[in-house]
């Protein structure tokens, strides 16, 4: 027969949550016919995974990796879910987050370069994830993943709520551009880390805002000027005045730093760089909260035992 098409092969895997190898071997065994080899990968017991693909993984764990070559410095985020919270401290599921922190380093953040990549214990890190959701039984996603850069200069993580080294519920890389002393400018951008944790700004400058908030936030600022009665040019410098407290609020440079509200995050950079003999300047962040922006599921015990005795009335 002619040979087993990758498309197919990803099909299958689609359909049934087994790993990669498996399902190919499972295509080869019943000579491309797919409704055959779904049967023989559940009768092989290795279709697992696939009763869990269709339940929320909102819980699990936040990643982080850090290395430095020369004058380079690099981190990775990552976030994999879990169906509840209880996996997070399972030694085989927080050993597969730190092997895909470390092989988003390789792969710059891309998801999908990191799911091929080899696994700890299986041919890629798709399939060691397969194979954690047969074993644990629990759906689990590596929703995300992010890289940032500096050079020369430092990459800094910060994990609140740890659970283990290098993960836990909320992960931040902040990454501080200078060639001054090493420890100095890590010890900042690990404290301004910690700020983010804090904080959630929502962008690290004003230009990286999304133009639909900002367009928003004016909108919402004009009107509520406008209500005043004021001449038109006192009610300009009312909404420009109140855009700037909304970017102090909402933007890291021009936050209050939250060790000294007397000075910005940007100020406190600049005066780290210049203890650290060279000038030092943001080059962004990176803030993965777990779960934030999935739909998660709810549950009204009370409501359904009441409805169940109800029922039986």
């Amino acid at each position: 027969m002619s040979e087993i098409s990758a498309s197919l092969v990803k099909e299958l895997r689609e359909r049934t949550g087994a790993g990669m190898m498996d399902c190919k071997k499972a295509l080869v065994e019943t000579h491309g016919d797919l409704d055959a080899a779904i049967d023989w990968l559940r009768a092989k017991g290795l279709s697992k995974a696939a009763k869990k693909a269709g339940r929320i993984a909102a819980e699990g764990l936040v990643g982080v990796a850090n290395e430095t070559q020369g004058a380079r410095a690099r981190g990775a985020v990552i976030e994999l879910n879990s169906e509840t919270d209880f996996v997070a401290r399972n030694a085989m599921f927080q050993a597969a987050v730190g092997h895909i922190a470390k092989a988003a380093l390789v792969h710059d953040g891309n998801v999908e370069a990191i799911l091929a990549a080899p696994g700890a214990d299986a041919s890629s890190n798709a399939d060691m994830i397969a194979n954690l959701v047969a074993t644990i039984g629990e759906n689990m996603t590596l929703r995300r993943a992010a890289v940032l850069a500096a050079e020369p200069g430092v990459v800094a993580s910060y994990i609140h709520n740890l659970a283990a080294p290098d993960m836990g519920r909320i992960g931040v890389l902040v990454a501080v551009e200078g060639a001054g002393d090493k420890d100095i400018l890590s010890d900042a951008a690990r404290k301004v880390a910690m700020h983010v944790a804090a904080t959630a700004p929502l962008a690290a400058f004003i230009e990286e805002l999304d133009p639909e908030v900002v367009a928003r936030e004016r909108a919402v600022l004009t009107e509520q000027a406008s209500a005043s009665g004021k001449p038109a040019a006192a009610i300009e410098k009312m909404i420009e005045g109140r855009l700037r407290k909304f970017y102090e609020e909402s933007v890291l440079v021009k936050q209050a730093f939250v060790l000294n509200p007397d000075q910005s995050v940007e100020a406190f950079i600049a005066e780290q760089g210049k203890a650290s003999g060279a000038p030092a300047k943001l080059v962004g962040f990176v803030r993965f909260a777990l779960g934030e922006g999935i739909e998660k599921k709810t549950e009204d015990f009370a409501a359904e035992v009441a409805a169940a005795a109800k029922g039986q009335a």
